[in-house]
Formats: C-alpha cells, sequence, structure tokens
C-alpha cells in the first residue's frame, strides 16, 4: 500500500513543480525587457509557491536542492511546448553568448589535454600568447597556483585561462625538458566560425562554415576575396555538422550569392508578424557557381542558407537530409542572470517550406531521431516516405523540393563506412591519434612550406603507421588487433596524416587532407 502511495505521489510532486517553474519564470523577467507578468497571477498563485516551498523544505524525506529543482521545472515545462526553447542558468550563459559573439577573453592558445598533461598545439596569432613567447609544443603544468598536471579537464583549465580582458595570469610551461614562468595579460580571443579557407584545385574553393556567430559573415566575406583573387570560379561552401546560430549571419551569406530583391526567408508566429529577409545587391559571388554540402547534423542557420540558395536555383544541395529545425527562437533576459531562450516563430525558405520536422512532445524521441535514420537505413539510401505530394514545392525553374523535416539534398550520397571498424572507433574515441601526431611534429614544425606542400609530399608509412598502433596499445591500452587493422589501414593512415595537418596548420590543414578522398567534396567537384 506505501509503495503504491508514493507512486501516485510522484507524477503530483512533479506536476506542482512544473507550476511552480512556470510561476517563477514569470516572476523573474525582467521588467524592461517588455515581457513582464501582466497581472494574470494573483496573489493566492503566489502564495502557493512558498506553501509548496516550505512544505518540501519542512517534510520532504530528503534535503532538497531548490535551485536544481526549479531549473530542471522550467526547461522540462519549455520542452512542452517545443524541442528548442530552452532555460540556461546564469553560470552558462557566459559561454553560449561566447558562441554568439564569435570571441571571448584569454591569452590564445589551443590545447588538448593528453596524459594527464596540457599541451599547447597552437598559439593563435596576434595572441597575449605569443607576444608572451608561447610556442606550440609547450606543456602547462601550473596556472597561477593551481597545477594542471592531475587528471585535469579542459574545462577547467578553460576557467583558469580566461577572465576579464587586461588582467594577469601567470603560466609555468615545460618546453625542452625545462620549466619556465610566463605571465600573460589577457585580451579579446576570436572563435573563428570559418574553420577552413582553401583552393582545392585550381579554380575550386573551398570554405568550411562550423557555426554562425555574428562575426561570420565578415570572415565569409574574407575569405571568399582571398579565393577569388587567387582564380576561384566555383565555390564548395561545406555546412556538414553546422547546428546553427545568428540568423543574420546566414542571410548575410545568402545574400552574397543572390542578386537583389529576391526572399531569402521568411519568419511568422502568432505574437510576431511576418518579416522577410531580402537580397540586395552587393553579392560578390553572384556569379560563382556552387555547390553546398549538408547532412543530418546540418541545422537551423545553415538549413536556412542551403534553402535559400536551393529555392533559387543558385546552388546544387549535396550530400544527405538536414536536421530539421525551423523554429526561430528570442532571448529573454531574467532578473537572476538567467536566460528563458524562448522559441517565437517558425521560418520559411523562399517557396514557403516550413522544414521543422515533427515533435510529438517526447524530448527524448525528438533528439535521438538522428540515431533512427542510422537503423531505418535512412544514411544509406533517401527514404522514399519523406516524399509527400503535400509538402511539394517548385522552385523558379521548376525544380521540386520538398519541406516537412529538413532540407532534402538535390544530389544524395550515403554516408560513407568504408574502411570502418571497431578498432578504428576506439583509436578515434580515444586520443591516440592527437597525442601520437603531437608527439610526431615536435621537431618538424618548420619541414613543409604549408599545408598544400604537406598534403601533396608526405604520406604516412607502414613503419609509421606501426609506430603509432605501438603507441595505442602502450599510452591508451587499445589492444592490437589484426583483422580489423588490415580492413582499416587505408583510412587510418588518411586519419593519422589529417591529424597531424590539423597539430601544425589547424583545421585547414585537417580538411585540406581529407578532402582528397572526401565522398561529398569529391562529388560536388563531378558536378562541376
Amino acid at each position: 500500500m506505501k509503495n503504491s502511495k508514493k507512486g501516485f505521489l510522484l507524477p503530483v510532486a512533479f506536476a506542482a513543480c512544473t507550476a511552480i517553474g512556470l510561476l517563477i519564470g514569470r516572476a523573474m523577467l525582467v521588467p524592461s525587457s517588455g515581457y513582464a507578468s501582466n497581472g494574470s497571477y494573483g496573489q493566492l498563485e503566489y502564495q502557493k509557491i512558498q506553501d509548496v516551498i516550505r512544505i518540501l523544505d519542512n517534510r520532504y524525506v530528503d534535503n532538497v536542492n531548490g535551485d536544481s529543482l526549479f531549473e530542471t521545472a522550467i526547461g522540462d515545462m519549455l520542452h512542452k511546448l517545443d524541442p528548442h526553447s530552452s532555460y540556461i542558468p546564469a553560470k552558462d550563459l557566459a559561454l553560449a553568448n561566447e558562441q554568439i559573439q564569435g570571441q571571448f577573453a584569454g591569452v590564445g592558445v589551443r590545447f588538448l589535454v593528453m596524459r594527464d598533461t596540457i599541451c599547447v598545439t597552437n598559439v593563435i596569432q596576434n595572441s597575449p600568447a605569443e607576444s608572451g613567447g608561447v610556442l606550440a609544443g609547450d606543456k602547462i603544468v601550473k596556472v597561477d597556483n593551481t597545477v594542471t598536471t592531475k587528471k585535469v579537464t579542459s574545462e577547467t583549465v578553460m576557467s583558469l585561462l580566461k577572465g576579464p580582458v587586461g588582467t594577469k595570469v601567470k603560466v609555468t610551461l615545460i618546453r625542452n625538458g625545462k620549466k619556465f614562468v610566463k605571465t600573460l595579460t589577457r585580451g579579446e580571443i576570436p572563435i573563428n566560425s570559418i574553420v577552413s579557407s582553401h583552393m582545392v584545385d585550381s579554380k575550386t574553393g573551398f570554405i568550411k562554415i562550423d557555426q554562425f556567430s555574428l562575426a561570420t559573415t565578415d570572415e565569409f566575406r574574407l575569405a571568399s576575396e582571398s579565393l577569388l583573387n587567387r582564380g576561384m570560379k566555383q565555390l564548395i561552401l561545406d555546412l556538414r555538422n553546422n547546428s546553427g546560430g545568428v540568423l543574420r549571419s546566414a542571410t548575410d551569406i545568402a545574400d552574397e550569392f543572390l542578386g537583389p530583391n529576391k526572399v531569402i526567408v521568411s519568419t511568422k508566429g502568432k505574437h510576431s508578424k511576418e518579416y522577410r529577409y531580402m537580397s540586395t545587391d552587393v553579392g560578390a559571388l553572384e556569379n560563382t557557381k556552387v555547390v553546398v554540402l549538408i547532412n543530418e547534423n546540418s541545422a537551423s542557420a545553415s538549413e536556412i542558407l542551403a534553402g535559400a540558395l536551393q529555392d533559387h536555383d543558385r546552388a546544387t544541395i549535396v550530400g544527405r537530409r538536414s536536421y530539421g529545425k525551423g523554429l526561430v527562437q528570442e532571448d529573454v533576459q531574467l532578473r537572476d542572470g538567467s536566460n528563458l531562450r524562448l522559441t517565437i516563430a517558425r521560418y520559411y525558405t523562399p517557396t514557403g517550406r516550413c522544414i521543422q520536422k515533427a515533435y510529438s512532445g517526447d524530448m527524448d524521441e525528438y533528439m535521438h531521431e538522428q540515431a533512427s535514420r542510422y537503423d531505418n537505413g535512412e544514411l544509406y539510401k533517401p527514404d522514399s516516405s519523406l516524399f509527400v505530394d503535400s509538402l511539394k514545392f517548385r522552385t523558379p525553374k521548376g525544380k521540386i523540393v520538398y519541406g516537412g523535416g529538413g532540407i532534402m539534398p538535390d544530389v544524395f550520397v550515403p554516408l560513407d563506412t568504408m574502411g570502418s571498424s571497431w578498432y578504428l572507433a576506439e583509436l578515434r574515441y580515444s586520443m591516440a591519434f592527437q597525442s601520437f601526431a603531437f608527439d610526431f611534429v615536435k621537431n618538424k614544425r618548420t619541414q613543409w612550406k604549408n599545408a598544400t606542400a604537406y598534403t601533396s609530399s608526405f604520406n604516412v608509412s607502414d613503419e609509421l603507421l606501426k609506430a603509432f598502433t605501438s603507441h595505442a596499445a602502450k599510452v591508451y591500452d587499445i589492444a592490437f588487433k589484426p583483422a580489423e587493422f588490415t580492413y582499416s589501414k587505408s583510412l587510418m593512415k588518411q586519419v593519422l596524416k589529417a591529424e597531424i595537418a590539423r597539430q601544425l596548420w589547424t583545421e585547414d590543414g585537417y580538411y585540406q587532407v581529407l578532402n582528397k578522398t572526401d565522398k561529398e567534396v569529391q562529388k560536388a567537384l563531378k558536378l562541376f
């Protein structure tokens, strides 16, 4: 009988917490934002909140973390409405804003935690670290008075190195076995959203956008101008695994390819009047051929950009169906410094498609929809059940496009699993490739003039690959598996070569190597 009572009370308690979250959320809204309470809740409702809190404090079987409980309730409440409205606690807001702003305050080093040591893989140009004499290959063993060699995490190191602009931080380094100290003055450090920009061949440029921040438009214009000056006539625009970001950056980049007075995207919601983002006459790439690469992880702003170029017959879309996020969020700051990221509208592509995928109210099911695509085979061939007549639209040139859950590519390319094995997966999910590459480049950072020279002249030998597998077995306890090694050998060499390039030239070098055999990139070249 006691168990049945407990089972009855749990959902009641959760419902009460959800209601508290709703009321607390309204009570915390900043009045100046224009979203303050409209008075629909009276004194009795607020008294109920206090009553429930007092009962929980006085009578609940265990200690209650009220802040955590309320934050969870607010998040769960929002997800009953849609999957993308969210609550961001004050402690997490700074990191979220860094991604939007495209910069943070720090010292300017890229690092990896390898073998319980912070290893500097790259130093950002014109950063405090560069001017202070920090070099790639250095190892950080202490930040101020905190030792960083005992099971330290990347998040911990970032929190130690970040701080207000102009403040100082003392970093203890080891270089070639010698320990020394550098005092660095923190400054503004850019978070590059364009991680690779290079020429694939004499007339084909490649730009990979990792996310959309406030700085992405300027980054894109600089990158495309550089490629045009190098003879670019056609462009591969890689939006794979780009989860979105700032809407305006996506529309500005679409504008670069379109003529004047064309709809790029429109937004509309119950409390938001329809607004259309229109192209101007300033596009620098209006005469440049373009292929856009997308996959199942391309979302939001990525889909806006791909959808606009597809609907205006301006680009060929290559890859697999995109994520399917067609909802627009607006941030509302709360009194305690936290943030409500609220869905206020849907966005529609130029032909009128709303590409938001279905949501039943089950957040877990929604978040695992990507896995279901793998299970049902959609990553290997198009799912014809998604091509519904009621969701059919036509572009100005008569091409048929579909709404109802993501951007459907014009040219489907299946997921490439050739050479994959559990052994290779184990190696990739460890730090084996990164740590081996870090050691390998120690005395080779000036051996190649640039990533292009490296890509064309360097190959991973059987002897080097053998040294790598021995390193993985010794340092990461990954047992050598002969049969899987033979099957994955070619791909393993490619991954190791790309990781070495990343150590030397960051992501730009990494993608220059991978693009030589990347199925989507090679398909794009054939389409040109």
